[in-house]
């Protein structure tokens, strides 16, 4: 019983050398991986160009955070309005099938990521801006839904945290 009483000093002397060599055998953290989605949104309204039977365009209207140009981890803040859209050509039936898979979402207040950041980026047009000009499609993995997810992302925080707009009866 002496004898431990006697190495207990030892022993506190070692136990930060100790905790020093595990801290370097550990690994380092994981960096922070690449988001590469171009826009996260919350969906309102959809408009088929010019019928939709097989549309050659699209308007999406709601909320969007769009990836920053050359920075694979920020988005600007959201902003109201639309997307005018077109077809991705050799891709047209796979758009469409997208496009579909907007109205389905429209109004349900669910986020959803599309398109690929290396994808040429879309303009978020104000609803007053007339309809001109679309940009491509940015296709790349499909639609992602957010809402299945619970996250603490910040372009997805911030679309879920704007007022959403009433709906006309």
């Amino acid at each position: 019983m002496f004898r431990m009483l006697r190495m207990f000093p030892v022993l506190l002397r070692m136990i930060p050398a100790a905790l020093l060599a595990v801290a370097l055998m550990s690994p380092p953290p994981a960096p922070a991986f690449s988001d590469w989605i171009a826009v996260y949104s919350i969906i309102d309204k959809v408009v088929f160009e010019p019928s939709e039977g097989a549309p050659d365009r699209v308007q999406l209207w709601g909320d969007f955070a769009l990836a920053r140009p050359n920075d694979r981890n920020f988005y600007d803040a959201p902003q109201r309005g639309y997307l005018y859209l077109s077809l991705v050509p050799g891709k047209e039936d796979a758009c469409r099938r997208e496009w579909n898979d907007f109205r389905t979402l429209a109004g349900t207040g669910q986020v959803v990521g599309f398109g690929g950041r290396n994808a040429p980026r879309v303009r978020v047009r104000k609803a007053e801006e007339k309809v001109d000009k679309p940009d491509v499609y940015p296709m790349a993995y499909g639609l992602i839904k957010m809402n299945d997810r619970p996250t603490n992302y910040e372009p997805i925080r911030e679309l879920r945290a704007l007022p959403r707009p009433q709906r006309s009866k």
